[in-house]
């Protein structure tokens, strides 16, 4: 899975992305901006979210991303020096689903984050499992469609062979099937018609 490391001390990124480029395949961006540009390109499966930087702060990427659908549900762990109850509040309150101060301690964030993409594994799969449902449902309800319009006695003349249709109209087997289903008619003769013609032509 993807990790992207959004940090803009160039130092906290290294160290992040040395501990986890083995278990994950890691981007990494040193601006709020880069990020952004970042998620386009790679659609990372977590961010690992520096707060604390100029011009656009981690809060601010953040809010940008949930309000992006195609990032809304992308995992958040802000990844900080600012270590206060407020400040984890409102990461929390913005969407993060994890909050890690610095100085990191790397076994426990390696724990944090790979718990948070097993929770992503596991939606992806419950998404997958619902639009294949959704798909097969669909599949259903249009076979039902077409085996209601079949359902019920189908009254056959027993000379001519026609079919009366809803509207009380008699009308060739063939056609009759061809508008009330998919079937499509090729055209031979059985054994048993065939012995009885060429009885007829001798």
């Amino acid at each position: 899975m993807k990790i992207l490391i959004v940090d803009d001390e160039a130092v906290n990124v290294g160290v992040l992305a040395n501990a986890l480029k083995g278990s994950y395949e890691i981007c990494t961006a040193l601006s709020g901006e880069e990020a952004l540009g970042m998620l386009k390109e790679h659609s990372p499966d977590l961010v690992l979210l520096d707060v604390m930087m100029p011009e656009m702060d981690g809060f601010e990427v953040c809010r940008l991303m949930r309000a992006e659908g195609a990032y809304a549900d992308t995992p958040i762990i802000f990844v900080t020096a600012l270590d206060s109850e407020e400040g984890e509040s409102e990461g929390l309150e913005l969407g993060a689903v994890d909050y890690i101060t610095k100085p990191v301690n790397l076994k426990l964030a390696k724990l944090r984050i790979r718990n948070q993409l097993e929770l992503k594994r596991q939606r992806n799969v419950v998404e997958a499992q619902n639009r294949l449902l959704t798909l097969q449902k669909a599949e259903l309800e249009a076979t039902l469609a077409r085996v209601k319009r079949l359902e019920g006695l189908i009254t056959i003349c027993m000379s001519c062979k026609k079919i009366r249709g809803e509207n009380k109209a008699w009308q060739r087997l063939e056609k009759y099937m061809s508008e009330h289903s998919d079937a499509f008619f090729s055209h031979g003769i059985c054994p048993e018609c065939l012995e009885k013609e060429m009885k007829k032509l001798e």
